[in-house]
């Protein structure tokens, strides 16, 4: 069987990685299967893409489109006659998309296109915003997938109520297993990094804000960065910028405090180390607030909603939006609390690149 799978986005390396290395497993294991690997460029800065494949053992792509940086619709547009040749060329029993990016789009109309059939990995999540960009990208993708492989028994339920019931297989989230897999490998730089940056376990906030709906809107990025702000003046604020939120900070001027220390992007092992090792984290991305709870971090989300509702059910995530006085009420919450013992499970066992591939190779090409 040969799987085609495109990724163009940190989130997506992540969840490549354990995707990836179970493929390696199985096929030492005597599985006939082949990985083709394309790499959509959307994420070209090194700090965002080179990094990862490092730092994950990710096999590097066969095919790099390096698309760079546009609006959605350019960015889009510039994907899909690359892919579409490489899926006449490649032959592929399916292609495998990952979330909501662009690039998840671009290879979904594609594949659908030339009858090619797709799995969509974190498939069903909703937001149910449709003015985010990232919604619109999952709910198309679902709809054209021939297996949509949810991450939680929320995801199942959104496609069922979508009509997409025979599509859904619940196999639990599979950045799960990536956090599994690296936490080991985390683990052995986290005093180094810790002290790098001149803080001790616990004693600090990460910090992460990338999102359209944040950095595009002057009054919620100020909103923000005045409650880092204040927040750094009792503890010290990590604040590894997107390149995007960069251009964005200087550009209106904005000032951070001397508490905020700002970093470069992160690479995943630096990630965790520091997501396990922080008191709480503020946070617009989705991918961050799942980590959070793996790792019994509190969390505090910087959007107006969350696909992830599992954790703020659990008491391990509080929605603020871009609101001051509520990410100031939440970080006073957070720095009293008290992680529980015992924390539902609802992101599954951590063998869902087990199950999804197990899946694939149940269905050859007919």
């Amino acid at each position: 069987m040969k799987i085609l799978t495109i990724i163009g986005a940190r989130p997506q390396f992540i969840k490549a990685a354990a995707l990836s290395a179970k493929i390696a497993e199985m096929r030492r294991q005597g599985a006939r299967m082949e990985e083709v690997i394309v790499h959509t460029g959307q994420h070209y800065d090194a700090g965002m893409s080179d990094v990862f494949f490092k730092d994950l053992g990710i096999p590097r792509e066969k095919y790099n489109l390096k698309t760079g940086s546009a609006s959605h619709a350019v960015q889009t547009a510039r994907m899909m006659p690359e892919l579409e040749e490489i899926i006449i060329f490649e032959k592929p029993d399916f292609v495998l998309i990952y979330g909501d990016t662009n690039s998840t789009l671009a290879g979904a109309l594609v594949a659908s296109k030339l009858k090619v059939r797709i799995a969509h990995v974190e498939a069903g999540m909703r937001s149910f915003n449709r003015n985010m960009p990232e919604e619109i990208n999952r709910v198309l993708s679902d709809h054209v997938a021939e297996i949509n492989f949810c991450s939680t028994r929320t995801a199942v339920g959104n496609l069922r109520r979508e009509g997409l019931a025979k599509t859904a297989k619940l196999v639990g989230d599979i950045m799960f297993d990536t956090s599994l897999l690296f936490a080991g490998h985390s683990a052995k730089i986290e005093s180094t990094l810790l002290h790098e940056l001149g803080v001790k376990a616990k004693k600090f906030v990460l910090m992460t804000c990338h999102r359209a709906e944040n950095t595009d809107e002057p009054k919620r990025l100020r909103e923000i960065i005045s409650a880092a702000n204040e927040i750094s003046r009792k503890l010290p604020v990590i604040f590894p910028v997107h390149p995007r939120t960069v251009k964005i900070i200087d550009k209106l001027h904005l000032k951070l405090s001397p508490g905020i220390r700002r970093t470069a992007p992160l690479g995943y092992l630096e990630a965790i180390a520091l997501e396990k090792n922080a008191l709480m984290l503020m946070t617009d991305s989705g991918g961050m607030q799942k980590e959070a709870f793996f790792f019994a971090t509190p969390c505090i989300t910087m959007r107006d909603e969350t696909e992830w509702v599992e954790t703020v059910d659990a008491g391990m995530n509080e929605i603020t939006g871009a609101d001051k006085r509520k990410i100031l009420a939440a970080f006073a919450k957070f720095a009293k609390f008290k992680t529980p013992t015992r924390l539902p499970r609802p992101y599954g066992d951590g063998r869902s690149s087990e199950k999804i591939l197990k899946s694939l190779l149940s269905n050859p090409r007919s």
